[in-house]
């Protein structure tokens, strides 16, 4: 059954109960009135292209009605990430996928500072130009059993495209990720298996969904089970956080390292206590991080590994089967193998290689790129680009991107081990993270980047405790604030064309 079918049995099984309860904008909507509302938005949207549409709303009521309403209408939703250059991924959306419409609001516009792209509608207009025929029409039609209801939207099939969302371009220009309706309800699923998440569960959503963390976790999980979603569009703003997860007793709260550290600083003991999971994801949590936040708040932070193209969750860490510092087992129904990056031979147990995925969570592919959809799609297997290795028990554990091993001298190093050590061994305070930029002698060269500056000989020193010598950094440099995209996680591609710039400019000096 596709998603918004889905949705129309859960709305009206719980009718009166509260679906969302919007903290950007104050609104309020029950089941009965989130069925209402997304009938009437798909009314409006069957106006526009039939095809994509885009869709750039901040996590918000409306923009999961926007986008219920969108499939309703038998329009595909491309999500628009909007957390750093927006009109440029806007018109890189468009161009990419041929389509002109993207929804959006005057508000998100003015706060982000984006200018007008061609093609924009705003949500603010469409609401106010909505007649009280169409507004009868939709209360009438929300009224009618479910059944009746299913037969007068867009019935798609479970193989049918759900949603286009764009990888984080940390490393490359983003591609267009294609994932069905199965391959998110598969998902959905399997999630919900590992958790145990009900109708009773209250989730605190305030990653952006056009994340797919955000997407899969935060919207159609609680939605498939006629959950509460708290929505909050700045997850920036964690003190604000804090205070919703204590006062309106959340049950779930997902995030990145990055945001969980803002969590940490902001919150008082008792804020979280009605938390049932706090996970962690979309980046490597580091210990030093699990460990305050289980001294703080005497939870531990269940950390989970996936991919945009798995939908994304893969593996995670659940109550009954917790082994901090892995990223827990492969969830139901998903297959992992751990593959020799050189020969393609299956790695045996605790041995590094490519993480490779097989399941129907796993997309349909890249959009109008067949040679990157065959790259990463062989034999049913999607190879995620990242590297780690399965332990005896079935943990799997994540050693880093391909892309963030060098070679050196002959030896592969890897930046993530450096950062895992680094950051033992920095203040709790100092994030770090490492690059590595050409160097015309020994082809790479490792560059350490610190938020604050400290002595450089003692930390090489007990650094070379743990490491070979020519996996130690060559040179230190800091930048206060790391460039992150709005995940959470660190823009690598920016960071590195920082550091050579910043690099080149200390060796004129």
């Amino acid at each position: 059954m596709p998603l918004h079918h889905q949705f129309i049995d859960v709305a009206k099984r719980f009718g009166d109960k509260l679906a969302i309860d919007d903290f950007t904008t104050n609104r309020k909507l029950t089941y009965s009135r989130a069925l209402l509302a997304s009938i009437l938005l798909s009314s409006i949207i069957k106006k526009y292209a039939r095809g994509f549409i885009g869709i750039m709303l901040p996590t918000s009521a409306g923009c999961i009605l926007t986008k219920i309403g969108a499939l309703m209408s038998g329009r595909t939703p491309v999500m628009i990430n909007y957390s750093t250059g927006a009109d440029i991924n806007a018109k890189y959306a468009q161009k990419k996928c041929g389509f002109r419409t993207i929804i959006t609001s005057k508000a998100l516009l003015e706060k982000i500072e984006c200018p007008y792209v061609e093609g924009m509608i705003y949500i603010e207009d469409i609401m106010e130009s909505i007649s009280t025929v169409k507004k009868v029409k939709a209360a009438l039609i929300s009224k009618l059993p479910a059944a009746m209801i299913k037969k007068m939207v867009h019935g798609a099939k479970d193989d049918d495209i759900a949603v286009i969302l764009f990888t984080s371009g940390s490393e490359k220009d983003p591609k267009a990720v294609q994932l069905s309706h199965r391959n998110i309800l598969a998902n959905v699923e399997s999630c919900s298996e590992c958790f145990a998440f009900n109708s009773d569960d209250i989730f605190l959503s305030t990653l952006p969904y056009f994340h797919v963390f955000g997407l899969t976790v935060n919207f159609w999980i609680p939605i498939y089970h006629g959950a509460k979603i708290l929505t909050y569009a700045n997850p920036l703003e964690y003190r604000k956080i804090c205070e919703i997860a204590r006062d309106h007793k959340a049950t779930l709260l997902v995030g990145t390292p990055a945001f969980y550290w803002g969590y940490l600083r902001k919150s008082e003991q008792g804020d979280f206590d009605s938390l049932r999971i706090a996970l962690v994801g979309a980046d490597k949590c580091p210990e030093s991080l699990r460990d305050a936040y289980q001294e703080k708040h005497n939870q531990p932070l269940y950390e989970g590994y996936g991919a945009t193209e798995c939908s994304p969750v893969i593996s995670t860490n659940i109550p009954e089967n917790n082994l901090p510092g892995s990223v827990g087992k492969p969830i139901p129904g998903v297959q992992v193998r751990i593959e020799n990056y050189e020969t393609g031979e299956e790695c045996g147990p605790d041995e590094d290689g490519r993480i490779l995925v097989k399941g129907e969570n796993v997309m349909m592919g890249y959009y109008d790129d067949f040679e990157q959809t065959s790259l990463h799609i062989r034999r049913g297997w999607y190879d995620t680009g990242d590297m780690g290795n399965l332990d005896e028990d079935g943990y799997l554990w994540h050693v880093g991107r391909v892309k963030r091993f060098v070679k050196i001298g002959g030896e592969m190093v890897s930046l993530v081990k450096i950062e895992s050590i680094l950051e033992k061994i920095l203040p709790d305070d100092v994030q770090c993270c490492v690059v590595e930029i050409p160097d015309s002698t020994k082809g790479s060269r490792i560059i350490a980047v610190i938020t604050e500056k400290v002595e450089n000989k003692p930390l090489l020193k007990q650094m070379a405790e743990q490491l070979p010598k020519i996996a130690l950094p060559k040179q230190f440099l800091v930048i206060e604030d790391l460039p992150k995209m709005g995940s959470g996680k660190i823009d690598f591609r920016h960071l590195t064309e920082m550091v050579k710039e910043m690099h080149a400019d200390t060796r004129k000096k």
